[in-house]
């Protein structure tokens, strides 16, 4: 059985996240309202239990400064997650995808370039 690395795991984690907010955008063109809650709702929960893990695998004491602003910013997108479901708007969905998007595409970049000055895994998030 194979698993992946620490690394390649956050990179799915944000990725799914991503596909899940795109869900839940979807759902405000559901013309059903209870089916458009329902989606938009589903998705977003799913979105934050993904910000909690990510959360959850950050080493403060190795992380130091990386790991504390990256904690921030998933509660922030954790709070407007929140905000938008409660609403039922897509700006928090909107801004949330383009900060995960932004991660994603850094991790992509880490993890292919490799090399000595390649960031830790563990400084990063576990």
């Amino acid at each position: 059985m194979q698993t992946a690395a620490p690394g390649q795991l956050v990179l799915m984690l944000l990725e799914g996240a991503i596909r899940f907010l795109d869900k839940a955008e979807h759902g405000f063109a559901i013309e059903d309202p209870a089916e458009a809650n329902q989606t938009i709702n589903n998705n977003i929960q799913r979105t934050q239990d993904i910000l909690r893990e990510l959360s959850m695998a950050l080493d403060m004491k190795q992380g130091g400064e990386l790991a504390t602003t990256l904690g921030a910013l998933y509660e922030y997108m954790d709070r407007r997650l929140m905000e938008s479901n409660v609403r039922k708007t897509a700006d928090g969905i909107k801004e949330a995808r383009a900060h995960l998007s932004t991660l994603r595409g850094a991790w992509a970049e880490m993890l292919q370039g490799g090399g000595p000055n390649r960031p830790t895994t563990e400084a990063l998030a576990a």
